[in-house]
């Protein structure tokens, strides 16, 4: 297979399958960047390297597609998520590792392809704090694009990452294995729930945890957690998202402040912000419509 024509192979297959899909599709390459499309190639040309399909990664991008469509429509008539605890959705996502896969394959495939996803990642890769030192910590690596990014940015001793799925453990290993991500410093990931989780007196000098908190049931917890295993000077990067529902979303954060006041409330301070409203909206119009806004911080202990 070509590989200068793969981004334009995979967007045939996903179209072909989800013809509804195609107009977006057109406009995403339309208006990508080519250091975007590289990357997007070279996940790709990754992905295909460790024995996938591209007929597999189309149907991964399009399960989330649909399923983010299907919440959307829920969400839309009920004004709520379609879930409020972790046991509702845990064995039907989590645990269920061929769902699992085909979610986080597909979940790393909109950082390229949706303009939200791509403006956040712009974002953790200005103002990652490239050369960093010390003990890196990710809570939930998920397809681990970011793991690996942060190997190559950063000059740290030690990587970690700690994620309650099996088949995210798996995914990230892969990425691990496959950049010789250990030929550069110690690399863990470890299968395990973060709020047990627990390194005596250890102190990271960056953490990371993208797409976590509306996730989750308590997220003033994993915030305080973050905050417990920082130092001043400890770089802390967090996304999450408001109005913005999925298929494992249970924490609903209607504006803005609703996630800043549990940061604050953590022992946590905002350094800087980056929101991304809906297109064509602005913040505010979001937030009064129930539309969608991505949003990333950098923060430090207070």
């Amino acid at each position: 297979m070509n590989s200068a024509n793969l981004v334009e192979d995979f967007t045939s297959l996903v179209t072909a399958a989800n013809p509804l899909h195609s107009s977006f599709m057109k406009r995403s390459l339309r208006s990508m960047r080519e250091d975007t499309r590289t990357e997007l190639t070279d996940y790709l040309i990754y992905c295909l390297s460790i024995g996938l399909s591209l007929d597999y990664l189309a149907d991964s991008y399009n399960t989330i597609v649909n399923d983010t469509m299907m919440e959307q429509m829920f969400f839309e008539e009920h004004k709520r998520y379609r879930w409020s605890r972790f046991e509702e959705l845990a064995h039907s996502v989590y645990f269920d590792d061929a769902y699992m896969r085909k979610y986080m394959y597909g979940l790393a495939i909109t950082a390229f392809l949706w303009p939200n996803h791509v403006a956040l990642h712009d974002f953790f890769i200005r103002t990652f704090p490239r050369g960093q030192k010390g003990n890196y910590l990710e809570i939930g690596p998920g397809h681990g694009y970011y793991f690996m990014q942060s190997a190559r940015l950063g000059d740290f001793e030690r990587l970690l990452g700690v994620d309650i799925s099996a088949a995210s453990v798996a995914l990230t290993r892969d990425i691990v294995r496959h950049f010789e991500i250990e030929k550069k410093c110690r690399a863990e990931v470890v299968e395990t729930d973060f709020l047990t989780f627990h390194e005596d007196n250890e102190k990271y000098s960056c953490i990371v945890m993208g797409e976590v908190l509306e996730h989750v049931e308590d997220p003033g917890r994993f915030l305080s957690a973050i905050a417990g295993l920082s130092s001043p000077s400890t770089h802390i990067f967090v996304t999450t998202c408001m109005n913005a529902p999925a298929v494992d979303h249970i924490s609903l954060f209607r504006t803005g402040k609703d996630v800043e006041d549990i940061i604050t409330s953590s022992g946590l301070r905002i350094v800087e912000t980056c929101y991304v409203p809906y297109a064509g909206k602005t913040p505010a119009e979001c937030e009064r419509d129930a539309l969608a806004v991505n949003v990333g911080y950098v923060l430090r202990k207070a």
